[in-house]
């Protein structure tokens, strides 16, 4: 088997694992940590090919599904808006495969990085949460000023739960790329 796809496999099997680890709770539960979906779609559109995307919407949409039907996780989210999950991670996807063409290991890819981030993240939360006020039927005396007030509650722990699971890939991609040159330089 070719070293890529080894590589492509290892990544989708933690990606995939880190998903599921942290997908069936509540983002602001206190013992628990945050979901790291976002995050990974961004970081698989950078690593895998095509056919991981729609590998972990499966994932996440199981994932979802035993969480509620049988881990007392709350459906409360569940409803049509749920479909809009799928655009919603397409963007941190597409945003990882901006960022693909343009990566390279300098402080200027590292602002590049961040900048896509932030921007897919922001992105992605009116995307999710936009739709669930829209679709989710369960807003019908709620006006769109007094959802959004009441979403911006959200908006910092959402961003920053993106941020605390990218910020350990750059680290780790940066204390790779030193490792295996400090290697190569020895050889």
């Amino acid at each position: 088997m070719p070293t890529t796809r080894i590589k492509s496999i290892a990544w989708f099997a933690l990606l995939t694992l880190l998903m599921a680890t942290t997908r069936s709770h509540h983002f602001d539960s206190i013992t628990h940590l945050p979901d790291a979906s976002l995050a990974v779609f961004l970081l698989a559109g950078m690593a895998l090919p095509f056919a991981a995307f729609p590998a972990l919407l499966l994932v996440a949409g199981l994932v979802d599904y035993f969480a509620i039907n049988y881990g007392g996780t709350s459906g409360w989210c569940a409803s049509p808006a749920y479909w809009f999950l799928i655009p919603t991670y397409a963007v941190m996807w597409y945003a990882g495969r901006f960022y693909r063409a343009r990566h390279h290991q300098s402080w200027h890819g590292l602002a590049l990085f961040s900048a896509t981030a932030f921007v897919a993240t922001n992105v992605a939360f009116v995307i999710s949460n936009g739709s669930f006020y829209l679709f989710s039927g369960r807003f019908a005396e709620v006006t769109a000023l007094q959802y959004t007030v009441s979403m911006a509650q959200y908006y910092l722990p959402y961003l920053i739960s993106v941020f605390l699971y990218l910020s350990a890939a750059a680290a780790l991609q940066i204390l790779m790329v030193g490792l295996l040159s400090r290697r190569s330089a020895h050889i």
